[in-house]
C-alpha cells in the first residue's frame, strides 16, 4: 500500500476565498456583516522577532489581523496624516481606481481559515460591481485611502477577543 503524503488532510476542499458555487457547494447563507474602526496597528516584540498586527473594532469586540512590515506602514502613515515623498503602491492603485472611474465602496473580511483571514474590496460603476479577493491588511490600507467602510463578518469578529 502506497504511504499517504504529508500535510493538511482537508486537499480536496478549495480554499476559502474560491466562490462556493466554483466549489461544487451550494452558497451558505452570509454570516452579518458588522462595520468596524481601525483601532491602530501595534507591534509586539518577543526576543528578536517583531510581530505588526491592525485591530479592528466594533465597539465592543476586537480583532487583531496579523501584518507584514511594509502592511503597517501603508496603514500607519495614512492613519496619521503622514505622506511619503513620493506615491506608494496603496497610493498608486487608488490613482488607478480613480481614474478608471471606480467608486472604492467596501471592504468585507468574511473569511477564515487555517488562521488566515480573507477579505474582498467592492468597486462600484454604474450597475457594476466588483468583488476583489485582498489580503486584509491590503484591503485596510485601500480603505483608509477611500475613506471606505470596513465590515466584517460576525462569525469572524467573534473569533477575536472582546474590548476590556
Amino acid at each position: 500500500m502506497a504511504e499517504e503524503p504529508e500535510g493538511p488532510e482537508n486537499l480536496d476542499e478549495p480554499p476559502p476565498f474560491f466562490p462556493k458555487e466554483l466549489a461544487g457547494e451550494a452558497a451558505e447563507s452570509a454570516s452579518e456583516l458588522i462595520r468596524c474602526r481601525i483601532e491602530g496597528v501595534f507591534a509586539a516584540e518577543n526576543d528578536a522577532n517583531i510581530t505588526r498586527f491592525v485591530v479592528l473594532s466594533d465597539g465592543a469586540r476586537r480583532l487583531p489581523i496579523l501584518i507584514g512590515p511594509y502592511e503597517a506602514t501603508a496603514i500607519s502613515l495614512p492613519l496619521s496624516g503622514e505622506r511619503p515623498d513620493r506615491p506608494m503602491t496603496h497610493d498608486l492603485l487608488k490613482t488607478i481606481i480613480d481614474r478608471l472611474g471606480y467608486e472604492f465602496d467596501r471592504v468585507v473580511i468574511d473569511d477564515l481559515w487555517n488562521g488566515i483571514f480573507y477579505a474582498k474590496i467592492h468597486l462600484k460603476k454604474g450597475d457594476e460591481d466588483l468583488e476583489i479577493d485582498a489580503r486584509p491588511s491590503d484591503a485596510v490600507a485601500m480603505a483608509i485611502r477611500f475613506d471606505a467602510p470596513i465590515f466584517v463578518s460576525d462569525e469572524i469578529l467573534a473569533t477575536g477577543a472582546e474590548v476590556e
